[in-house]
């Protein structure tokens, strides 16, 4: 492909303003698929995960043609808790399409990926996309785009952005709202706008080669692949060629495949030249940030630099009563294994041994950063345990310093109250406040700590109803202490069973975690105690038999269902004394140390 028809175009957008959608499209209107031929809903969104949650979290390449022009699209996650894939892989694209939602505007993750993208000088197209919600507000969010890019300090050739009105849902695009849409099928405004804004890739074909590796892929047959844009030269199978690791040194390697991406998938292909994105095989260890060059003439690309973690949790192996009952990968050798292998692909993430015991600190960008980690790892068949999340603390001039979070809530003016007094607690302290059509958005700058667990109470307070979004703001003064969990917890007092009419008995108690006919351990954790104690319980007492019957002793046991908790409730549920239990079959809450019973 001609270096002048190639277009690297990243999309990155708030998470859930239809980055995916639209890229699906894309696809479609491109004429790649047969008329009778079964596409994907979310096409880029490979992952068992990312399709159960609704978000990307990888970032994935893919390529449509329109005409004569290939474009290469980078579809990057929305969420700021990966916003190490944004980083880097922004080095591969040399424009972007920022995509904000019609009827929210921009949000606090637009800021973050459109501040990474100006960063990189690269040149913007802004699709205003769902325009066919019955709220959406273009003229309005083309105002709030472009106060952003001022705060921003965007250039004044950037400032002039160009503007292209959308529906991804509905499969139509617009020069002006106001225009009648022509059908579906006509999202070439997008394509047009691209050809007409984005630059070609800029490099020489005849200089020493130079391609960085931005993301890493698997392949059952050729083991890891490394995927990055060709800057400059030619590369083609078998040629001997060096590696630039990220520590300095040069180690020669040959070519042994080069892909190229045709829709989501990829093809084989003989060479690759400057400006084409391709995924490389041939190096067994390759990791992100390394650059594929000329073994004579040795040029490595600077290293892409990447945000610092602002949390830590400590992944340790399962010492339970029910440990190696449910898992394949039990040991600390193998949790170190598996971290070796994540930290070459992720790299906002960081670990290192614990000192003091056995297990790793593993520090990332945020709690949804690191219980993904912990999800996938339990798919996989692995079984330990994790602590509470700390935050990572900094010490400046004899100082200590926590890193705090721009925290944007929308809610209904009845909730205004509850959600504000909340916060205040947990040191949050309001910022900016504006109200339209009943519902109030406020931000809040806060101690990250302050927001850990704190979705679920804002959810329960807003009756499902409000929006929280939060990104990184900066590292700022110790906030003092912030009360996690006011409540106590039930704690089973031997191993057993748990038994309908105990747990039914326990109810008058608190909230019960416990199902009947589950087994337990002593030290679990079975439900919240109503007071601030912790409370010592038998989930296994059965009632007493006699043969002479009596009025009221044999009424029905009725059970309350008990409360079900994901991953990331249990996380943010615990104290200090307390760990997740995580295997393939079961996430279950414990005390650190089992419990003293009196008697």
């Amino acid at each position: 492909m001609e270096q002048q028809k190639i277009r690297n175009v990243a999309i990155i957008a708030h998470v859930d303003h239809g980055k995916t959608t639209l890229v699906d499209q894309l696809f479609r209107q491109s004429g790649m698929f047969r008329d009778n031929q079964a596409v994907a809903e979310r096409l880029m969104d490979s992952s068992d995960l990312e399709r159960e949650r609704g978000i990307t979290i990888t970032s994935k390449n893919g390529s449509y043609r329109y005409g004569d022009h290939r474009i290469n699209i980078i579809d990057t996650p929305g969420h700021a808790d990966f916003g190490g894939q944004v980083e880097r892989v922004l080095r591969m694209a040399d424009g972007a399409l920022l995509l904000v939602d019609a009827q929210e505007g921009p949000m606090p993750q637009t800021y973050f990926v459109l501040k990474k993208a100006l960063e990189n000088s690269l040149p913007v197209i802004v699709v205003i996309n769902k325009i066919d919600k019955p709220a959406a507000r273009c003229d309005w969010v083309v105002d709030q785009v472009f106060d952003l890019f001022v705060k921003l300090n965007a250039p004044d050739d950037i400032l002039d952005f160009p503007v292209v009105y959308a529906s991804a849902k509905e499969g139509y695009s617009l020069l002006d709202p106001k225009d009648e849409k022509e059908g579906s099928g006509t999202m070439h405004h997008i394509s047009d706008m691209i050809l007409a804004h984005i630059p070609a890739p800029v490099g020489s074909p005849d200089a020493p080669l130079q391609m960085q590796v931005g993301t890493i892929d698997y392949s059952p047959y050729l083991g890891r692949l490394g995927i990055g844009k060709v800057v400059n030269g030619t590369m083609s199978i078998n040629q001997p060629l060096a590696v630039a690791r990220r520590d300095g040194s040069i180690k020669p390697v040959r070519v042994s495949k080069i892909f190229q991406f045709e829709s989501d998938g990829k093809v084989s292909i003989d060479s690759a030249s400057v400006g084409e994105i391709v995924a490389v095989a041939g190096m067994e260890d390759v990791t992100v940030g390394v650059t594929f060059t000329d073994l004579n003439d040795p040029r490595p690309l600077p290293l892409i630099p990447i945000d610092p973690p602002t949390i830590s949790m400590n992944f340790i192996p399962n010492d339970s009563p029910f440990a190696g009952k449910e898992g394949k990968y039990v040991t600390s050798r193998h949790l170190e294994e598996r971290l070796n292998r994540e930290i070459l692909a992720d790299v906002a993430l960081q670990f290192e041994s614990l000192t003091d015991a056995v297990g790793f600190k593993v520090s990332g960008r945020g709690e949804l950063h690191l219980s993904i980690l912990i999800e996938k790892m339990r798919r996989e068949g692995y079984e330990f345990q994790v602590t509470r999340p700390q935050v990572i603390l900094k010490q400046e001039n004899g100082k200590t310093l926590e890193p705090y979070e721009t925290l944007t809530v929308d809610v209904d003016e009845k909730y205004q109250g509850a959600v504000m007094e909340k916060l205040g607690k947990l040191k949050g302290q309001v910022e900016e406040m504006s109200s339209e059509h009943g519902m109030i958005r406020m931000v809040f700058k806060i101690p990250t700590r302050g927001l850990l667990g704190y979705r679920s109470e804002f959810m329960t307070d807003t009756k499902g109803m409000g929006m929280m979004n939060y990104v990184f703001c900066e590292y700022g003064p110790w906030a003092g202490d912030i009360i996690n969990r006011t409540n106590g917890v039930m704690v089973a007092k031997e191993q057993c069973t748990a038994v309908a009419y105990a747990l039914f008995n326990l109810q008058e108690r608190g909230k019960i975690f416990a199902h009947p006919g589950d087994p337990i351990y002593q030290g679990q954790i079975v439900g919240e105690n109503a007071r601030p104690a912790d409370l010592v319980v038998n989930p296994a007492k059965g009632k007493k038999l006699t043969n002479v019957r009596a009025s009221g002793t044999d009424d029905a046991v009725v059970l309350t269902p008990p409360v079900e908790m994901t991953l990331e409730d249990c996380i943010a549920y615990i104290n200090d004394d307390e760990l997740v239990e995580v295997t393939p079959k079961s996430i279950r809450l414990r005390k650190k140390t089992g419990v003293r019973v009196r008697g």
